[in-house]
């Protein structure tokens, strides 16, 4: 038998992808079908499996951007910004809190330009920068990575980032670092904080200065002003939040974490990942060199290679539901617990964005799998990335 060339294997595998699709969503009944066939027909196929994620009250909403380094494949909103019937429809420019998309979009790109500037190495203790950790055998590369060993605690009001460096620093010597993967938003406020020890800046101020204001990025940053169309995110005890970010420790630090805080829009979002797949570079501006970049994205094996982290960035991890079956090994992604997701493929030359207005927060089985779906999809529909199908974004000025 004549062994199967990797295009015919691929085209397989995204003739079964879409199908998998169909017969996911629609099955409910004859009514939902011939609704779905009605929509498909004005949408994308995208577009249909985010509407059966509302039907399932996952979410309310999401806008999703499907991109390569040249530019916007496909992008589109479906759904509302909040929870109520009345609330804003999302936009593809609405403002989202994106969680845990801070670590890779701002934290993990500060410490890795500071490194390629010759400021610290990976290698580096803690105790260079914290006194607290002195004879702490983490360094910043067990932060990156995840293992740290620390875990994680609600921080103290009175004296939320003193809190967590004591409380850090008093576990670091209960495991041995390097040893195993734990993930823990701690390690990312450390790194958050050492921006901070080294440039004499906040980590909103530097992020702005050396990556969102060079790559014009212009709707992301922390503590959003009101104004512009901004995503709700439900906050337990605090409600529906709308600008306010709704992890409860990034929220104590003032808005402003390393691990947390964030907000953007799936178009900046996408900016960011063409820049890193282009090495560095988004339309003649570098903000990270080439070597950089291939240092972030570079993969490290931990648990016998089951789990395989970059710097900041997870490529096959138990979180890494957002990275779908289509993605190659080299791909590379993150998720946050706002609802949002992104993973990006230098093979393919491809990146998926996905936003969303969350509704369910227990049912992370069926969540992740929507995840999942959505980038399947993505590289299934969009992984040749002909030129033809690139979109001609508005040029809008912004003020």
């Amino acid at each position: 038998m004549v062994q199967a060339t990797r295009h015919q294997r691929y085209m397989v595998a995204r003739f079964f992808a879409v199908l998998l699709f169909l017969l996911v969503v629609w099955v409910p009944s004859v009514s939902a079908e011939y609704d779905l066939l009605q929509q498909a027909g004005r949408n994308s196929t995208l577009d249909a499996l985010l509407q059966h994620a509302m039907r399932r009250q996952l979410i309310s909403g999401a806008v999703v951007q499907v991109g390569n380094r040249h530019g916007v494949l496909y992008r589109s909103a479906v759904g509302r910004s909040g929870f109520a019937p009345d609330d804003p429809l999302l936009t593809v420019d609405s403002v989202f809190d994106v969680a845990s998309l801070t670590k890779v979009y701002a934290t993990t790109p500060a410490i890795v330009r500071l490194m390629d500037q010759g400021s610290l190495s990976l290698l580096d203790p803690l105790s260079r920068w914290f006194p607290e950790f002195k004879g702490s055998p983490v360094t910043v590369l067990h932060l990156l990575t995840h293992t740290s060993g620390l875990h994680d605690g609600l921080l103290d009001r009175a004296a939320p980032l003193e809190s967590a460096i004591i409380r850090a620093a008093a576990q670091s010597g209960s495991s041995a670092p390097g040893t195993r993967f734990q993930y823990a938003d701690i390690n990312f406020i450390l790194l958050g904080n050492l921006v901070r020890r080294i440039t004499s800046m906040g980590l909103d101020q530097y992020c702005q200065e050396q990556f969102f204001q060079p790559l014009d990025m212009h709707l992301t940053g922390f503590n959003p002003q009101p104004g512009h169309n901004i995503a709700a995110t439900l906050g337990g005890v605090s409600g529906v939040l709308r600008g306010i970010v709704q992890d409860t420790n990034a929220r104590l630090l003032g808005g402003v974490a390393g691990h947390a805080g964030l907000f953007s829009t799936a178009d900046d979002l996408g900016r960011f990942s063409r820049m890193v797949l282009g090495g560095g570079m988004l339309d003649g501006k570098r903000v990270l060199s080439p070597q950089a970049v291939s240092q972030m994205i570079a993969p490290y094996y931990f648990r016998d290679g089951r789990i395989v982290r970059g710097l900041g960035w997870d490529r096959e991890s138990p979180y890494s539901s957002a990275k779908g079956t289509l993605f190659s090994e080299a791909s590379f992604g993150h998720t946050g617990y706002s609802g949002t997701s992104v993973w990006i493929d230098p093979d393919a030359d491809l990146y998926v964005v996905l936003l969303t207005t969350r509704v369910n927060y227990t049912d992370r089985r069926s969540f992740n799998r929507m995840r999942s779906d959505v980038a399947t999809l993505a590289a299934a529909l969009f992984a040749d990335h002909a030129q033809r199908y690139l979109v001609k974004l508005p040029q809008t000025p912004h003020p």
